[in-house]
């Protein structure tokens, strides 16, 4: 049989920031409602209400000598370790943000230059063929930024690619409102490389999506809830029910659609990686994926981070890769040649989906 060009994961690497906030560090908090009203629960109600939607419990946030960019480059020297691949040898890095870098008590986003720069030049790599990139396109974008050096690989422009999803979402939140006790920080990164195979190997198939006519702004940018602070400042806002409806409704056609273009079916699929933002959403989609797709809900093949991580936006799903395939996340094992399916929803609104195989 003739080989073919395939995208192939030589290594990953996370950084997982070492500060645990637990919910009880919100317990003094105020929260405001998006009226300016002070709420009427106390923080415990509040809080215990979150942590059973979202199945949160605690989150990592950076520390204050961090930035986005320091913890895509030490997810990124992870990733070069655990691959064994020379770092000069990269013909690309991508690093998937919405923020930039945001400094403790400042929100105001860093982006020039680019984080991929930065990271390039804190790898401390000298080739120039090595380009470096930045690509915002939500929660995403990681999986986004892999689909796209798929594309790169395949047309044979190059052998490896670098690609990191790293945020720090502590920081542009508004600390009064309750959403705010989602968000995390962290960076996940995976190095993607040619092989040429007789067999379907690495990423088989993909898809994606952009809603942006009615569902554009369900994230968004705006002042603090708290009437003493509003001001030039914007900070992260959701719709979490609209966006909630929209991912169960949306999320699993995206993954169906990837399932059926690898020429498979959800009784193929090992595990499923779903973008870590609620957890009853996360059930929820998959359990739709089963029902679409003709097959058993079965919550086993689901790994889930976000009761002990939060929500670190485009690091998620790279965590969660690299954790699994390190064989770090209990009761989770794939072995050579498990199909895997990853997939992720956020600002835009954007969607996507990869089917990949373990070689």
């Amino acid at each position: 049989m003739e080989k073919k060009l395939y995208s192939v994961v030589a290594g990953t690497g996370s950084c997982i920031p070492a500060r645990r906030v637990p919910n009880s560090d919100f317990l003094g908090w105020t929260f405001f409602d998006a009226s300016g009203e002070k709420l009427k629960k106390s923080n415990q109600e509040t809080i215990d209400k979150l942590a059973e939607i979202t199945g949160i419990r605690e989150r990592r946030y950076a520390s204050d000598d961090q930035l986005a960019s320091d913890l895509a480059f030490r997810a990124a020297a992870d990733a070069l370790e655990t691959s064994g691949v020379d770092k000069e040898s990269l013909d690309a890095i991508i690093v998937a943000h919405n923020f930039g870098d945001v400094r403790p008590g400042n929100v105001r986003s860093d982006f020039v230059p680019s984080l991929a720069s930065r990271v390039k030049h804190k790898l401390a790599i000298a080739n120039p063929r090595a380009v470096a990139y930045d690509l915002p396109f939500g929660c995403p974008g990681w999986l986004q930024g892999m689909i796209q050096a798929n594309y790169y690989l395949k047309a044979g422009d190059g052998k490896r690619t670098l690609v990191i999803g790293a945020e720090t979402l502590s920081r542009i939140s508004d600390p009064h409102d309750r959403d705010t006790m989602i968000y995390a920080d962290g960076a996940g990164a995976t190095i993607l490389e040619a092989v040429a195979s007789d067999r379907p190997v690495g990423i088989l198939a993909h898809a994606a999506r952009t809603d942006a006519i009615e569902h554009a702004f369900m994230l968004w940018m705006g002042p603090s809830y708290d009437p003493a602070h509003r001001g030039d400042e914007l900070y992260l806002k959701m719709d979490g029910h609209k966006l909630y409806e929209y991912a169960l409704k949306t999320v699993p056609l995206v993954a169906k659609e990837s399932i059926e273009k690898a020429g498979l079916g959800i009784a193929d699929i090992k595990k499923v990686l779903i973008h870590q933002a609620n957890e009853k959403m996360d059930e929820a989609i998959l359990k739709r994926l089963c029902k679409i797709c003709g097959g058993e809900y079965d919550p086993a093949i689901m790994p889930m981070t976000i009761s002990w991580l939060g929500n670190s936006s485009v690091a998620t799903v790279p965590t969660l890769l690299d954790l699994l395939l390190k064989d770090k996340l209990d009761g989770h094992r794939v072995r050579s040649g498990d199909a895997i399916v990853l997939t992720s929803v956020g600002a835009g609104m954007n969607i996507n989906a990869v089917v990949y195989r373990l070689p």
